[in-house]
């Protein structure tokens, strides 16, 4: 039926604030449910679609519409419209070439704007007395690089419908945190251990997929206990910096995701774990700090 076909599909960064919440916005509005949604930051590139790249998607809104035609920018936000019953008479206007002209003038002016503001949080630790809160967010780009692989190694080996589905959902989330880190960690202050820590966390989600579902859930039960601790040290470090709520905000925010992900697994592991199970995840957590250790300096 017409209600259920997808009328277009939006392209959106999640990783930015103010998009996320213009985003969210319009999903709560009528005719939301008719589009599908796709947070490029979270997002598997293949989960693009033809003619669209990741960076593409990041550095501007697009659609593509019913037909499969992509349009981005201000005609993004004019065929999104259309689609919306409360806002198709914009959607109309903002079609006509004179006012969609203009709209892509204020989008792209948007766009150096938001560039700006992204990059706008690393100024305060340039200046911060100590080298500490670079540092910790260093190793929360490692960790979040190492959680991405995680789930990406759980992926390749698992079989099981239910883990699979537990490790998608995960790994949507962990690509968002890495997305946000990222924005707020310049590139030259990250980790130059990376390619060991995307090994070391494929590794620590594959093998444990190799054992069933309970492994698994042990293992990430005993990652999320860690970083649990590991952001209430930072976030409790932040609280007294008002230069630094957005970023207290953000590890708040990251860090109720974790809890949620520790919670989870718990649950799913059913049953208390085993004498084996519990060697693998003091192992799993003594290797976690060593990584922060390493990575905050390295």
């Amino acid at each position: 039926m017409a209600a259920t076909q997808t009328a277009c599909t939006v392209y959106f960064d999640g990783a930015c604030p103010v998009c996320s919440r213009e985003i969210a916005h319009y999903r709560r509005s009528a005719g939301a449910e008719s589009i599908s949604w796709v947070d490029a930051a979270a997002s598997d590139p293949v989960a693009l679609g033809p003619g669209l790249t990741r960076e593409a998607a990041l550095a501007r809104m697009h659609v593509r519409r019913h037909d499969g035609s992509l349009v981005s920018g201000a005609a993004a936000f004019a065929a999104l419209w259309s689609r919306m019953p409360q806002y198709a008479w914009l959607g109309r206007v903002a079609a006509w070439p004179p006012v969609l002209a203009v709209l892509e003038v204020g989008y792209r002016g948007f766009l150096v704007a938001r560039r700006i503001w992204r990059r706008g949080p690393t100024a305060p630790y340039a200046a911060a007395p100590a080298e500490s809160v670079i540092a910790d967010l260093r190793t929360d780009h490692a960790g979040e690089v190492g959680a991405v692989q995680i789930y990406r190694g759980i992926l390749a080996v698992a079989r099981d419908p239910a883990l699979r589905e537990f490790a998608a959902r995960h790994l949507a989330t962990e690509r968002t945190h890495l997305a946000h880190i990222e924005c707020w960690l310049p590139a030259e202050e990250r980790s130059r251990l990376l390619p060991l820590w995307r090994v070391a966390g494929w590794l620590t989600g594959a093998l444990p997929a190799l054992f069933g579902p309970r492994a698994v859930y042990a293992t990430i039960e005993a990652v999320e206990r860690f970083v649990d601790a590991h952001y209430a040290e930072q976030i409790d470090r932040l609280v007294a910096d008002a230069a630094l709520v957005e970023l207290h905000d953000t590890l708040v925010w990251a860090r109720g995701d974790e809890i949620a992900h520790r919670d989870e697994a718990a649950a799913a592991r059913g049953e208390p774990a085993g004498a084996v199970l519990r060697a693998w995840a003091w192992v799993v957590g003594a290797g976690s700090k060593v990584a922060v250790a390493v990575s905050g300096r390295v």
